[in-house]
């Protein structure tokens, strides 16, 4: 079977974006018109008109005056309510707010506001997620807005862009449907998978993957702070832990949780230095196991406050720390792709 040229491709897209009204993907506000606004008899719409059919049948067979008279009220209801179904989807807007990252395996949350300029309320309208099923209804009052949030699940690290989203409705009384398509210019940045794993070992301060510990101060005691392999034993609040395990009692200290123990800062105290490289982690892992084990190695040097760096091939960030750190490393992980 021959392939389709490439003008035939482009003659189907210019056919579907004329059809459904709008080019992918749309920026800004996206506005409902009546063009966009498709409409068919539902389930019950179709029973409805078999039974309208029926009706009319035997007026004229009968020649029930009262029997068309009825035939016809119904038939106007019928009208009215497919006015009243397009009505009520006509003319919304619609905008997408800000979707916080998340990590592959969560799931993304979309946030689309409606917005509803006339004066008569829009109830019942439901937003479908056409590839992962997700959907939500809501009620967007008269010259009011609403917000919707579609979870969709995530499976991969980069880029997930929203996609295609029915608004449907088939208020006031369900013999009909209407729907719009929408595909918003919206996406959420998806960080791999973090490797739940310990921290590399202090390394030699010129090594790759290793970290720097600097002198330790030993002015006044300042805090806290979680415990790392290379703080020294004589810095470790052991009496912090005594208590914890008065409240949580084992029968063998030998098997207390590392995440229990803490480490005494002081005012001079200076952070481990970290540096998190691709080319630390052993080649036998492909490229998304090292990346989800560098997520896990930078979550966890975040917690213990060290300060990190990391380096990919093309891409080094400096060592710091704090939440504009933690999101450029995470970014540079998410978005990475092998030369």
């Amino acid at each position: 079977m021959p392939l389709p040229s490439l003008s035939s491709l482009r003659s189907s897209l210019r056919f579907a974006h004329w059809f459904y009204g709008y080019q992918p993907p749309e920026r800004g506000e996206i506005v409902l018109s009546h063009r966009r606004v498709y409409i068919v008899p539902s389930q019950l719409g179709l029973y409805f008109g078999g039974a309208l059919a029926i009706l009319l049948v035997s007026s004229i067979n009968y020649a029930l005056s009262l029997g068309f008279a009825l035939t016809f009220l119904l038939a106007d209801m019928g009208l009215a309510a497919m006015v009243q179904t397009t009505r009520n989807l006509a003319r919304l807007s619609v905008r997408t707010g800000r979707s916080e990252p998340v990590f592959a395996g969560d799931a993304a949350r979309f946030r689309l506001t409606i917005a509803n300029a006339g004066d008569f309320d829009r109830p019942e309208i439901l937003l479908h997620h056409i590839s992962s099923g997700a959907q939500q209804n809501i009620d967007v009052a008269a010259a009011a807005c609403a917000e919707a949030v579609l979870t969709v699940p995530t499976l991969r690290r980069g880029w997930l862009p929203l996609g295609r989203v029915i608004l449907e409705t088939r208020f006031p009384v369900g013999l009909f449907r209407a729907w719009s398509y929408i595909e918003p210019d919206s996406r959420c940045l998806v960080y791999p998978r973090p490797e739940t794993s310990a921290l590399p070992p202090l390394l030699a301060s010129g090594q790759a993957g290793g970290a720097r510990a600097h002198p330790q101060g030993s002015d006044d005691f300042s805090g806290l702070r979680a415990y790392q392999p290379a703080d020294s034993p004589r810095h470790v609040a052991w009496k912090s832990m005594a208590r914890s395990d008065t409240l949580h009692p084992r029968s063998d200290i030998q098997h207390a949780r590392s995440d229990v123990l803490l480490t005494k800062q002081f005012a001079g105290d200076a952070h481990a230095e970290l540096w998190l490289d691709l080319h630390d982690l052993p080649a036998s892992l492909d490229l998304e196991q090292r990346l989800s084990r560098l997520t896990g190695w930078l979550l966890a040097a975040e917690r213990a406050g060290a300060r990190y760096g990391l380096r990919l091939p093309g891409i080094q960030i400096k060592p710091g720390r704090g939440e504009a750190q933690r999101a450029a490393c995470l970014e540079a992980l998410a978005l990475y792709r092998a030369t």
